[in-house]
């Protein structure tokens, strides 16, 4: 039997105008160069997804090490089944804000990755520092199509003018460099057609968009000859790699014809399917739906397609901005930041902690996705290290000093997972150094205000 093809890590099935980034797979390398009978390694990714304004503290943190496998708290109940891939760690402080005391909201967010405050003196421009994921991303993006891949739920168009500091502060989570915030994609169709290659010329021309269904079976039936060249296992693996393509197709599919009926039928230009009796079709806007759920789960199942194509080793996902977004699905209408300042009245500490809950639920609906798609020698998720957090501790009082972190993945076996860690002592910069190490990038300097790193979450 002749050897194994080994691919490059850009490798594509590629048929008029669109183009699929093939899952890794055994059989076809990892796309690194190996001395003759050594097996490849599948590649480490990194991501972060953030929620703002913080947590309510005895719902977020487990009670003690040894209940938190069997007795998460109640924030945490989605990730039960996951729990010894996932790694809490208690006493990380964030960036101390002064001179800008009052500016926590512009300053939660534009801190969390770069560790580092604005430039006082240029508080009216962008003048931070580069952004851990895109430490990342100078390093390995050279490897992939996209170096980085920036998602957001909302907008970020928030204006406020705390303290002075430039708007883009309040929501903008990655800098390519001191002086430049990378702008995030709210459209999961714009994010698909990145992922696959198309571009807006085609529709400019009036071809056809190259996601259309017909388009897609044109490019999966490229594959047939090489499937029929692939050991079973990676058979299997390509087999479930494009239905999942399809999935996320059909899901957007799905919210763009909601978007669709419920405009026209507003507008009157269409009869309504409604009986007398049904609720109203949801006018599901992206990024402002109703089923929040809904939508930031295609994001994260586009986060999954891109890790698994080795499209992209970085993405960011910034759940919402602290301006604050309403979630309707809950029950309830307030925006998140309003119930926040909440002075300990049980109806707003509730719908705070439901809001962190359904928050952390996304989160969850994707590390367990990524766990059960193998790689190499164990599954996605052991490849990769998947970090949720805020930068705020508590909203109601603005304090940071014990930021709400969960990280799930073992970055190829660089973290010990399945443990709580009470009283680890270190601020963000340090945790983000310590993960950009863990993800194979050599520092030459600590990110931020880091003084080290957290040797206690390492393997």
């Amino acid at each position: 039997m002749s050897p194994s093809p080994h691919l490059s890590r850009r490798a594509c099935l590629r048929g008029l105008g669109a183009s699929l980034g093939l899952p890794l797979m055994e059989s076809l390398g990892w796309g690194e160069p190996v001395k003759r009978g050594a097996q490849g390694k599948p590649p480490v990714r990194l991501a972060f997804m953030y929620m703002p304004h913080g947590v309510i503290m005895d719902q977020f943190w487990p009670k003690s090490p040894e209940s938190f496998l069997k007795q998460p708290p109640p924030a945490l109940e989605s990730l039960r089944p996951i729990l010894d891939q996932c790694l809490m760690v208690k006493g990380i402080s964030g960036v101390p804000i002064v001179p800008f005391g009052s500016a926590p909201h512009a300053l939660e967010l534009s801190t969390w990755l770069t560790a580092t405050l604005p430039n006082a003196a240029k508080r009216n421009q962008i003048n931070i520092a580069i952004s851990a994921d895109q430490v990342f991303a100078n390093y390995y993006g050279a490897l992939t199509a996209l170096p980085s891949l920036e998602l957001a739920t909302m907008p970020q168009t928030h204006k406020e003018n705390q303290e002075g500091l430039n708007e883009g502060y309040y929501s903008h989570c990655s800098f390519r460099s001191p002086t430049q915030a990378m702008p995030a994609e709210i459209n999961p169709r714009t994010v698909l057609n990145r992922l696959f290659g198309s571009n807006s010329q085609g529709a400019a021309n009036g071809k056809a968009d190259p996601l259309e269904r017909e388009m897609l079976d044109l490019v999966i039936g490229g594959a047939r000859d090489l499937r029929r060249r692939l050991p079973h296992a990676d058979q299997q693996k390509l087999d479930e790699y494009l239905d999942s393509v399809r999935s996320v197709e059909r899901r957007i599919a799905a919210i763009e014809m909601r978007q669709k009926d419920a405009a026209l039928e507003k507008a009157g230009l269409a009869p309504s399917r409604r009986r007398g009796t049904d609720s109203p079709p949801l006018e599901v806007k992206i990024p402002e739906g109703d089923k929040r759920s809904e939508y930031m789960q295609v994001m994260c199942d586009l986060t999954i397609l891109a890790f698994q194509s080795d499209s992209t080793r970085v993405s960011t996902y910034i759940g919402s901005t602290p301006n604050g977004v309403s979630y309707p699905e809950l029950g309830f209408s307030d925006t998140h930041h309003s119930p926040t300042h909440h002075n300990n009245q049980p109806d707003k500490v509730r719908k705070v902690a439901a809001i962190t809950k359904f928050n952390i639920d996304q989160f969850a609906y994707m590390v367990k996705k990524m766990a059960q798609l193998r790689e190499g020698d164990g599954s996605l998720l052991d490849h990769c290290i998947m970090m949720w957090g805020s930068g705020l501790e508590d909203g109601n009082k603005h304090t940071r000093e014990n930021l709400p972190f969960i990280i799930a993945g073992k970055g190829g076996g660089a973290l010990k997972t399945g443990r709580f860690i009470d009283s680890v002592k270190g601020n963000q910069g340090d945790l983000l150094t310590t993960l950009l190490h863990c993800a194979g990038v050599p520092m030459d300097r600590p990110l931020g205000i880091a003084k080290g790193e957290i040797s206690e979450i390492r393997a």
